[in-house]
């Protein structure tokens, strides 16, 4: 795997490196030893799968408080999205700074989310399947969000949004 640092400390773009021959191909998508070697250290404790019938649709963007903050491992596995992630630690020099990234099925592509990030995708095609690793079970009672349009983040998504979770989109600003 080759692992690329994004503008956000901390997160990296991973960039399997598939196998192929006339069957198919064969990835790793996650290796401890390889990880670690980068300073991630988070094994999963719960997987996901977000599945999402409309081109457009935008999740996000999510994160959990503390004491549940979670890394995520986040890939494409059927379709493609623009997966964004916005730096939410109040003491980083990249507070309110936001990155993207379009991870497909045939990229292949992860991204590695670290805590303190907030993280939403838009699917660039129908029928779109995205699959999370996460390095924390899901507390409701710690899940928030900051909204997906908030103009001082400044999120450049790639098409009109067709839908969104009425909760998604009454998320706050983020506050400076």
């Amino acid at each position: 795997m080759r692992f690329a640092e994004t503008p956000l400390p901390g997160a990296y773009l991973i960039e399997p490196e598939p196998v192929a021959d006339g069957r198919g191909f064969f990835v790793r998508t996650y290796c401890e030893k390889e990880f670690a070697a980068h300073g991630i250290a988070a094994p999963p404790v719960q997987c996901n799968v977000s599945y999402n019938h409309k081109r457009g649709t935008v999740r996000g963007m999510h994160f959990q408080r503390k004491p549940f903050e979670e890394k995520k491992l986040v890939r494409c596995t059927q379709g493609a999205i623009y997966d964004v992630i916005v730096d939410i630690r109040p003491d980083s020099p990249a507070f309110g700074r936001w990155f993207g990234v379009e991870l497909t099925g045939a990229n292949q592509r992860m991204l590695y989310i670290p805590e303190g990030f907030a993280h939403g995708f838009q699917t660039l095609e129908d029928e779109t399947a995205v699959f999370y690793q996460m390095s924390e079970f899901f507390a409701p009672e710690a899940s928030e969000g900051v909204r997906w349009d908030d103009p001082a983040i400044g999120i450049q998504w790639p098409l009109p949004c067709a839908i969104i979770s009425e909760k998604d989109a009454a998320y706050p600003a983020l506050a400076r």
